[in-house]
């Protein structure tokens, strides 16, 4: 019914294979559109455990899971949804030892992990695989999303944008607030930007980087673009328009 959006692009979402790095408040939104829409295997990787403070945001997960590891209680809540998607569920930290041979596998990544060193990883293992990678985040009223696609001779990686040293200082939901649906609605876009690739489109995020304040839900764009010296894939630039 979507003129975009034809039987060829539904059956390559259905062979697809998404990665997601995270299954928190961004994980939760982007897994479960993820398998209502339709994608063959999904690929689930957390190391954390359903507590009762993440209910307020974490809507894959319910009281009655509490205790559970995230990503068995992910899987569940996916499998509820749709049945027919392969769901392959790893409890453990992502690192630059398993991320290789997990990401050489997917067709996709979605980072919606919540620390820096993790995100730095990843981005690395994404340029070295020439993966696509689809990285958000989101703490207290602001919201951050882009897409980086090693395959784009245009389009910069994680590195060029957020250089990996010095790291900033770590901050986390759990210590700094989020508004609840701030999650939602990035970690839905991550699935959009997902849905697209696997769909065989190209991203609308690959050369721009969103910045969201949903206290006046206000989108601003900086574009983004190749240049030199990132330590990841070679070049780096960051421009304003």
């Amino acid at each position: 019914m979507l003129p975009s959006w034809g039987v060829h692009c539904q059956e390559q979402v259905l062979t697809g294979h998404a990665l997601v790095i995270g299954a928190g408040g961004l994980g939760s939104a982007a897994l479960l559109y993820l398998a209502s829409a339709g994608v063959g295997t999904i690929t689930v990787v957390d190391h954390d455990v359903v507590e009762l403070s993440n209910l307020q945001r974490q809507i894959a997960h319910t009281t009655a899971r509490i205790g559970q590891r995230k990503v068995n209680s992910a899987q569940q809540a996916v499998r509820e949804i749709n049945p027919d998607v392969t769901v392959h569920a790893h409890v453990t930290r992502a690192n630059s030892d398993n991320l290789p041979q997990w990401v050489a596998q997917s067709t996709v990544v979605l980072d919606c992990s919540d620390n820096f060193a993790t995100r730095q990883a990843i981005n690395a293992a994404c340029v070295r695989s020439a993966k696509p990678l689809v990285w958000a985040s989101a703490l207290g009223l602001h919201g951050q999303l882009a897409v980086y696609d090693p395959r784009d001779a245009s389009s910069p990686c994680y590195a060029c944008v957020f250089p990996p040293s010095p790291p900033p200082p770590e901050v986390a939901c759990a210590t700094m607030g989020v508004w609840a649906p701030l999650v939602g609605i990035m970690g839905s876009a991550q699935a959009a930007e997902a849905l697209r690739l696997l769909g065989g489109q190209s991203s609308a995020c690959s050369d721009r980087l969103l910045l969201l304040d949903a206290q006046h839900m206000q989108w601003q764009e900086l574009r983004t673009s190749r240049g030199h010296q990132c330590p990841v894939c070679g070049v780096t630039s960051l421009a304003i328009s």
